[in-house]
């Protein structure tokens, strides 16, 4: 990969007739050199990085944007010894310096409050879960990132399968990390439905209920059953079901929308920049589209930023039609 990539932008195109859905987005792709100097701004900066799909290395590619431009990171890189036939595969005990040089770049663009979510998973070698996934926590905090929160995709669709000594493998961790302790977080718009437990939990309250009961360990964590009494939503636990889903089925990891959808909405406010530093088909960048964020994708494969930036000209060409109805 040389010193440039390629960038594909959506314009606002004109159409007479409107059935035209065509004529909506008109999909630009532009070659450009990634640096021309080191003093100045790179040539992203100049150009424009932000809306933007970006074919190249992410590694190479992130040096050209700005520091503390990014809100968000949410990501799901090649796991090691998969995607092979299209990234390659990364051997677990290469893994966590393979990583790092990226993550490094990741922290130099993140803003102070902003936030990074890894969605990973170890793998099994030779009849053990490997531990590359911890190896990496432990030097991500050494770059100075706090582990701060670990939420599990628990996938509610995936079909069953037979191994000799364990069970099916149907969850995968979202390590959250920020720069520093306070970040941006908008809980309140992630919040669920009390849930049917209320009607009969909260029907005859306790002493105890009405009083805040502080944890038995010395936690510092209480609670007071009485203050969720009228309530009709509440906050979520760490554990999101989600069914697996496939837009594309020539890629060969894709997440449900609803995944970064969630994160975004937790972690950003509209008009925010969220990135995929790994897009593959661009399942991130049509959650944030989709919930009036910007967006970067950066890929290396330059068939899924292809099919990345045509899917989110139909997205938003059936947003702005539902828009119009």
């Amino acid at each position: 990969m040389d010193d440039s990539c390629i960038v594909y932008r959506l314009n606002k195109g004109s159409s007479l007739n409107l059935q035209d859905s065509g004529g909506l987005y008109i999909i630009n792709s532009q070659q450009i050199p990634l640096f021309i100097e080191p003093a100045v701004d790179s040539t992203l900066v100049v150009e424009g990085y932000k809306n933007s799909i970006i074919n190249g290395d992410c590694e190479l590619v992130l040096k050209g944007l700005p520091d503390n431009s990014v809100d968000l990171i949410f990501t799901s890189p090649p796991y090691a010894d998969q995607r092979t036939s299209t990234y390659g595969g990364i051997k677990p005990e290469k893994y966590v310096n393979w990583f790092l040089p990226k993550a490094k770049e990741f922290y130099r663009i993140l803003k102070p409050e902003g936030s990074f979510i890894l969605n990973i998973k170890e793998r099994v070698v030779n009849g053990e879960r490997h531990t590359y996934v911890i190896e990496l926590i432990l030097e991500l905090r050494k770059q100075g990132w706090y582990w701060t929160e670990e939420y599990m995709w628990h996938k509610k669709n995936s079909h069953p399968g037979k191994w000799p000594n364990r069970f099916r493998d149907n969850w995968e961790r979202l390590l959250h990390f920020t720069k520093q302790k306070k970040f941006a977080m908008y809980q309140e718009e992630v919040m669920v439905p009390v849930g049917n437990w209320a009607q009969t939990r909260l029907k005859n309250l306790s002493t105890t209920d009405k009083k805040r009961d502080n944890s038995r360990v010395g936690s510092g964590f209480g609670k007071k059953i009485e203050n969720w009494v009228g309530r009709d939503l509440v906050y979520p636990s760490n554990v999101l079901y989600m069914a697996t889903e496939c837009y594309n089925q020539q890629h060969s990891a894709v997440f449900p929308v609803a995944l970064p959808e969630w994160f975004i909405r937790l972690f950003t406010k509209p008009g925010d920049l969220v990135l995929d530093p790994f897009n593959g088909s661009g399942t991130t960048c049509v959650a944030a589209a989709l919930l009036d964020r910007m967006y970067t994708g950066i890929e290396i494969n330059n068939e899924y930023c292809e099919v990345a930036i045509n899917r989110l000209k139909a997205e938003l060409i059936k947003k702005e039609r539902k828009q119009d109805e």
